[in-house]
């Protein structure tokens, strides 16, 4: 487990973190794999078919198509074999990343349960949820071995350059496919601002964009800029039921203010709203996840009223 997740006593699956997950920050520090004008960063989309159609409306809307990189945990609620080929179909036209969702779709061992190296704050009880609906996904996956092997060959990370700007897009943070260095909580403390400038001066970015703690996180640092989207398949806010996505582009969207927005070097760094059919969203969801599964215990509050998170 990286330095700024306090270690959970054990080897407890849902909140060990994996040596194969971890990553020095200068992995990032090479020639980047993307060159775009407009780039989506789409994380946390967790099946959501109706938000990967929303998302594609947005990018069409765009006056020059973005390129868009899935970063992870694109999986989630999609047990339906259906909505999993949809799912993977629409994300497999992009670039992707595998979060630790695909991770573990991908690896029969299951010692880590659902992978997301949960932090002591998150409840015994929601980790355990997490690990019982990776076990039913899997079971999902199984059914499609060709889909679960392309997870597999999936990278961890990219780099992209927008303008002169040099992104490193990752799942978790500068050093771990399920690091919470770039969780809203920390990026407050003053005791992570050590860990941030060195992670930045070895990374040789200006810009990670990532995902994976599931709330949204823009914070510019002066030496450096995170931009975490939350989740794009899920409310983001109390009282909201649209998702985020990260457009970085050398123009801004134009499209109405955003919540969250920064320039970080000459790109346009702004938390575009995906406004996916949220009726439809949740009848998949209840026909796969009913009163009394553990996706409904963990997250049927969420996507009808939004989190408990303001800003």
């Amino acid at each position: 487990m990286n330095a700024v997740v306090k270690a959970h006593s054990g080897a407890v699956p849902g909140r060990t973190c994996p040596v194969s997950y971890r990553h020095a920050p200068s992995v990032f520090d090479r020639e980047p794999e993307i060159v775009a004008d407009t780039l989506y960063v789409v994380g946390g989309l967790y099946g959501n078919v109706e938000a990967l159609r929303a998302i594609e409306m947005l990018a069409r809307d765009e006056a020059t198509p973005p390129v868009i990189v899935f970063n992870g945990d694109f999986h989630w609620f999609d047990v339906d074999g259906a909505d999993f080929a949809a799912i993977d179909r629409g994300v497999m036209r992009h670039r992707a990343l595998r979060g630790n969702v695909e991770t573990e779709l991908a690896n029969d061992e299951g010692d880590a349960g659902c992978g997301c190296a949960y932090p002591d704050e998150v409840s015994d009880a929601d980790v355990a949820r997490s690990n019982e609906i990776l076990d039913r996904l899997r079971k999902t996956a199984r059914q499609a071995p060709a889909m679960r092997a392309a997870l597999a060959g999936l990278p961890m990370h990219l780099v992209a350059r927008v303008g002169d700007t040099r992104v490193g897009v990752v799942h978790g943070d500068a050093t771990s496919l399920a690091g919470w260095g770039f969780a809203h909580d920390r990026l407050e403390a003053p005791s992570h601002r050590r860990w941030l400038e060195n992670v930045f001066a070895e990374s040789k970015v200006d810009l990670f964009a990532s995902t994976h703690t599931c709330l949204p996180a823009f914070r510019d640092f002066g030496f450096g800029a995170v931009a975490n989207n939350g989740a794009a398949g899920m409310p983001n806010f109390v009282g909201t039921r649209h998702g985020l996505l990260t457009r970085i582009g050398l123009r801004a969207h134009g499209g109405g203010e955003p919540r969250l927005a920064m320039r970080v070097g000459g790109a346009h760094v702004e938390a575009l709203r995906i406004e996916y059919d949220h009726a439809r969203f949740v009848e998949r969801f209840l026909s796969s996840w009913p009163e009394g599964s553990p996706a409904h215990a963990s997250y049927y509050r969420r996507i009808a009223e939004g989190p408990r998170f303001a800003a």
